[in-house]
């Protein structure tokens, strides 16, 4: 039976994970996949990472860790997602993933010059992005849930832009034919970007940001969380 690998990069805030799920319990859930189609690798926490070739695709999550901080664990990760994107086994990578595989691919990673993105965002596509087949299936705007504070200051030569908004503009991108990347959490609902955002309200307010207003503006954004699902329709029909 064709199966997804998990590659967690990090654990979400406990009070977060108890409410809803660790990082590998929200993309099953919005993959909406069986367990038992689904194998979960903490990248962090393992020496030897899986051979890709036994999956259909692999999904790599968020972290509260930073990718300019080349930890150990995560250079080896992404010298493995080079090997992935080569051997063009299906890959969707979501925030820390997508800064990761950026970086591993000779792009560049650091904080945010406007500093953190927070809340349900607009997003639009490119040409590119139109294109595409996985969001090509999508409205030209979107909504999406976003939490970062890094950013892919610089692409990869090889990475085509498939949306952006004015605040990021590398919100998603494609590396050859089938590895996709995006900054926003398609995993995220309304209630997940909630806590996350009041989990952070200190940190948010001393960079000047208006949580009341962040929570405020958080909605359901469906669009985004098809793209999982059409994530799993590719890599296992």
């Amino acid at each position: 039976m064709p199966r997804i690998l998990v590659v967690k990069t990090g654990e979400a805030f406990a009070h977060v994970a108890q409410r809803h799920g660790d990082f590998d319990a929200l993309f099953i859930k919005a993959m909406d996949l069986t367990p038992e189609r689904v194998d979960i690798c903490p990248a962090y926490a393992v020496e030897q990472l899986p051979d890709a070739s036994e999956y259909a695709g692999i999904v790599v999550t968020g972290s509260h860790a930073m990718v300019s901080d080349r930890e150990d664990w995560s250079e080896r990760l992404g010298q493995w997602l080079v090997d992935v994107v080569h051997r063009e086994k299906p890959l969707f990578a979501v925030c820390y993933g997508h800064q990761l595989l950026a970086h591993a691919l000779g792009g560049e990673v650091g904080y945010h010059p406007q500093g953190p993105e927070m809340g349900t965002v607009d997003v639009s596509l490119s040409q590119n992005g139109q294109r595409d087949p996985l969001f090509g299936l999508l409205p030209s705007r979107f909504r999406a849930q976003s939490t970062h504070y890094q950013t892919v200051l610089r692409l990869p030569a090889e990475a085509q832009v498939l949306a952006s908004n004015a605040f990021e503009p590398h919100h998603a991108y494609r590396v050859g034919p089938c590895a996709w990347a995006t900054q926003f959490h398609p995993e995220f609902t309304a209630e997940v970007m909630s806590d996350y955002a009041s989990a952070q309200r200190a940190a948010l307010e001393q960079k000047g940001l208006d949580v009341d207003a962040i929570l405020s503006g958080i909605d359901a954004t469906t669009d985004a969380a098809n793209l999982l699902r059409g994530f799993v329709r590719y890599t296992l029909d």
